[in-house]
């Protein structure tokens, strides 16, 4: 086939400048990462053990923080190794798996978000119908139809790639995505499908995010009536609102930086910038959940007086 790839690997430019400091930036990202495990994987299995967190909300918490760990495990191995190495090279097979994974954590993360705040909704402006409508079986749909969906959008892109001839094999970032890889193409008028999915793609998690901000609206406007429905809205939606606005500012800045942002900055600071939907969201959610959620911040507890006693 003509349009086949002749590259086989790819060089992961991002860390030139980092030389002087890479046995700190080793220790601070192993430190770092190992939270990120170790954080998540307590929420996921606090609720995994516990009978009485086997409720919707909290299920979908557990696929939340699953997600975090699907998202990171795809960087943060790969970058540990390349600051040991001296050439930081990925193979073609391997960058487009990475650029895939990069690619659908945030669309998984906000499928996620979309189908919490549509159980939010249902908990406090349809209490009624809340047990007959977000059944076990309602749930699991919900959750397949989060992962499902991305996974089979997100293929058809990196499959659209997969196609380009490519002329060049440095990404000037510290891990493999998907624009960067269509960039090296030879010949712009190869990547019009490539332009025309990516467009797609976003018009539909925009959709999602536009759809969390109505049921948030509506859940505002319902809350405002009452003392109950108040403190409910505090108990369990802050936390959710809170890992949506945070969600939506690291990944708005990225998409903004890459658009418009000037590569006259310095290298450290578009590093920074492209990792921050890595960095942060992977630790700040379970923490926010942790602390706010009653249910999980009194197992932990208990967990902690267990230990000490």
């Amino acid at each position: 086939m003509d349009n086949v790839s002749v590259v086989r690997f790819f060089i992961l430019s991002g860390l030139n400048e980092t030389n002087d400091y890479r046995v700190t930036l080793l220790t601070f990202t192993l430190l770092y990462y190992c939270m990120i495990l170790f954080l998540n994987t307590s929420i996921i299995m606090i609720i995994i053990l516990d009978q009485n967190l086997h409720e919707p909300m909290y299920i979908l918490l557990c696929s939340f923080c699953m997600n975090s760990l699907y998202g990171t495990t795809c960087f943060y191995p790969k970058f540990l190794l390349d600051l040991l190495s001296s050439s930081q090279q990925i193979s073609y097979e391997w960058c487009l798996l990475q650029a895939f994974v990069i690619y659908s954590f945030p669309c998984y993360e906000l499928s996620i978000l979309a189908v919490m705040a549509y159980d939010r909704y249902l908990a406090i402006c349809r209490p009624l119908h809340y047990q007959s409508v977000m059944t076990k079986s309602k749930v699991s749909q919900l959750i397949c139809f989060s992962w499902f969906t991305p996974f089979c959008i997100l293929c058809i892109n990196i499959l659209l790639t997969s196609r380009l001839r490519l002329c060049g094999v440095n990404i000037d970032r510290l891990f493999c995505v998907n624009w960067a890889i269509v960039k090296l193409a030879c010949y712009e008028s190869d990547t019009f499908s490539n332009n025309i999915t990516a467009y797609f793609t976003m018009m539909i998690y925009s959709s999602h995010g536009l759809f969390v901000v109505w049921t948030y609206m509506h859940l505002i406007r319902t809350c405002v009536r009452s003392k109950d429905d108040r403190v409910k809205f505090m108990q369990t939606c802050v936390p959710h609102l809170v890992s949506l606005v945070t969600f939506l500012v690291v990944v708005l800045f990225d998409l903004m930086h890459i658009r418009f942002g000037s590569k006259d900055l310095p290298q450290s600071l578009q590093n920074f910038i492209a990792i921050e939907f890595l960095l942060i969201p992977p630790v700040m959610n379970p923490l926010v959940y942790g602390f706010k959620l009653t249910k999980i911040r009194n197992k932990i507890l208990d967990w902690v007086f267990l230990e000490e006693n």
